[in-house]
């Protein structure tokens, strides 16, 4: 007599989940060597309550732990400036004849932990998932979503693009706690380079009202 066996096949398209864990390990791992780095930016903010998405661009520069700055090239003159005791927000282009000087915040975007808050111990940060494999124009890179364990941080989710070359996080999408959406893309990225001091100094210009907060 014979025994018939029937096997039975995996649906065509199912996938099993990939682990972001290695992925985060990575990142963290790199981001422990870097104590400068710089990189042309692109910053996306989309607020559904405004209207059309508000695009900016120019040059970052962090050095740990507590320095930090967006140069704007569009909107020219505009900058944030972390000098190692505060945060200074320098917008004329939205709010001309005035600086807000506030603490060093340790998450956000406007800190020197831009970066950092998303690398540093994600495994007990985060619940992290991995989306897909993506390319930049660095290359092959990996996307996964973390949503923060946290409370009372200034996001609910976020999104990292780690790319697969070096480990260096390439882009990164915050949803803010008042619902606006806020991407920084990253390119160009330069580490461990030397950075002029004169880029996490700030003097308010003659005529300018410094607010503090």
């Amino acid at each position: 007599m014979m025994t018939m066996v029937f096997l039975t096949a995996e649906p065509p398209n199912r996938q099993t989940a990939q682990d972001p864990g290695p992925v985060l390990d990575r990142a963290s791992q790199v981001y422990d060597t870097v104590k400068t780095l710089q990189a042309d930016f692109v910053q996306i903010v989309d607020n559904p309550m405004i209207g059309d998405p508000d695009t900016t661009r120019g040059k970052l520069y962090e050095q740990r732990p507590s320095y930090f700055e967006m140069r704007f090239s569009a909107p020219p003159n505009d900058r944030i400036v972390a000098d190692g005791k505060r945060l200074w927000l320098y917008t004329p282009s939205t709010t001309p004849g005035q600086v807000i000087r506030t603490a060093i915040p340790a998450t956000g975007t406007s800190g020197p932990n831009l970066i950092g808050q998303f690398v540093e111990r994600p495994r007990e940060r985060y619940d992290a998932r991995y989306l897909r494999a993506d390319s930049l124009s660095a290359g092959p890179v990996d996307v996964i979503a973390l949503k923060p364990r946290a409370t009372d941080l200034p996001y609910t989710a976020a999104t990292v693009w780690v790319a697969r070359q070096d480990g260096l996080v390439r882009r990164i999408e915050i949803v803010e706690t008042g619902g606006q959406t806020r991407t920084v893309i990253l390119q160009q990225l330069v580490v461990n380079r030397p950075i002029a001091a004169r880029e996490f100094k700030f003097s308010p210009p003659a005529g300018t009202r410094v607010v503090d907060q």
